[in-house]
């Protein structure tokens, strides 16, 4: 699945932790989450993008105590296999909880593209 993902960790802010290769990847997610930076869950389908937030899952916090969020945008052609948040989430989840439970509690974000 082709897609970037971006979070923060339990003391790290926000970074991309998979770039899908792009060189530029915030003009690609900042595009694909426009209008939605104040909900905390988001499912927004367009032509070549679909925007997908959700809450940390496993409950995590970061160290002041807020939720983390996981914001995905999924490219094309793979942003059409998703018919509902919940199916979204569920596989977005499954490819990087493990990646994520190694890196987040890092006292510096990673280095390189957690999922290579």
């Amino acid at each position: 699945m082709n897609f970037l993902w971006a979070t923060r960790g339990k003391t790290w802010g926000f970074r991309f932790l998979h770039t899908a290769g792009l060189v530029n990847p915030i003009a690609v997610y900042e595009d694909a989450f426009a209008g939605t930076e104040s909900m905390p869950k988001t499912f927004r389908r367009r032509e070549k993008t679909l925007a997908v937030r959700f809450p940390d899952p496993d409950g995590r916090r970061d160290r002041a105590g807020r939720v983390i969020p996981h914001e995905f945008v999924v490219l094309a052609p793979d942003n059409a296999i998703f018919m509902n948040e919940d199916a979204a989430r569920q596989a977005l989840w499954s490819e990087v909880r493990a990646p994520y439970a190694a890196v987040w509690e890092q006292s510096s974000p990673p280095a390189a593209d957690v999922l290579r």
